[in-house]
């Protein structure tokens, strides 16, 4: 699979953009994901023109209006020009199938960037330029590098990744009812770990080739949305019993009883959900099966990305 394109605050590949003219370059972004993903720099404030090093510069809220100002000189206002820089770029964000964010900048957080209200800070805000991309691209996955330490969160934005940019392949290659149920169908164990993917059947029931457009067009919102869910434990365990399904006419009563003990330790947080999903393989290797053979749940990424070692 070729490097898939996805969007970036320059200072985390290691630029010098930063208000000091340092960085802030990402080992885990740049060394792990760079083998899987084709980074694509922005910097909004060097490409309005502040220059680095510059003024800091922070979110202040009053009447109800969150404004990007200088620090030391508030008659600095940059907030319309981050705003137009945003509108300037949207056709350099078509073809992304993600973006990470620098935490805690008044340009670029995405969450929790500290707002002064009466010179007092709260952790409310949203940068300026990260607002209008939230705003303007509603499907794409986002996230920000700090919160990409977590496990869970870091899981969610890759397969959320990896499901957006299969899509986009999807709508490349030519969208048709066919490809529409087959693009569910490989795709309903994973959804099934997030939440009720049943909404999503139903649409579908409704497709025809009169309004396929229109039905894609819900499909994938309705998708994205589900997907932002954090995945449980028992959403996977649901799932995990649910392709052990598959297999009960196929494993001898050792196996199903190993299967079982398997899949409870990994309820019981024993056991990372690698090792589950690397036995079921084993028996789908022998009993194979067409459905579960095209799902992408056993394989939802590149095995070397080890997120499901966590």
């Amino acid at each position: 699979m070729k490097k898939i394109p996805i969007g970036i605050s320059s200072c985390l590949l290691g630029h010098n953009v930063r208000f000091d003219s340092g960085h802030k370059r990402d080992a885990y972004i740049v060394g792990t994901l760079g083998e899987f993903f084709d980074f694509r720099p922005f910097c909004p404030e060097m490409a309005i023109g502040l220059g680095a090093p510059r003024p800091t510069l922070h979110l202040v809220k009053s009447d109800g209006d969150t404004r990007c100002v200088g620090v030391k000189d508030p008659s600095h206002d940059v907030t319309e020009r981050l705003r137009a820089y945003a509108a300037q770029e949207q056709p350099a964000f078509a073809d992304l199938c993600g973006y990470i964010f620098k935490k805690d900048s008044p340009s670029c957080g995405m969450e929790r960037v500290k707002v002064y209200t009466n010179g007092q800070p709260h952790r409310e805000g949203i940068g300026i330029y990260a607002a209008e991309l939230l705003h303007n691209n509603p499907l794409l996955p986002m996230e920000e590098e700090g919160r990409l330490g977590d496990p869970g969160l870091r899981e969610n934005f890759i397969r959320r990744v990896y499901v957006y940019y299969r899509w986009r392949e999807l709508l490349a290659e030519g969208l048709t009812v066919n490809s529409l149920m087959t693009f569910h169908a490989r795709h309903k164990l994973i959804i099934m770990s997030h939440a009720d993917y049943r909404g999503l059947g139903q649409l579908l029931a409704c497709i025809g080739k009169d309004n396929i457009e229109a039905v894609a067009g819900q499909y994938i919102k309705e998708l994205m949305r589900l997907l932002k869910i954090i995945a449980t434990r028992g959403g996977h365990v649901n799932v995990l019993q649910h392709i052990q399904g598959y297999l009960k006419k196929d494993l001898s009563a050792d196996d199903k009883a190993e299967l079982c003990e398997v899949i409870e330790s990994y309820r019981n947080g024993e056991v990372p959900l690698i090792v589950p999903l690397t036995l079921l393989k084993h028996h789908f290797r022998h009993s194979p099966d067409p459905y579960i053979e095209n799902s992408y749940y056993l394989s939802p990424y590149p095995q070397e990305l080890r997120l499901l070692n966590q």
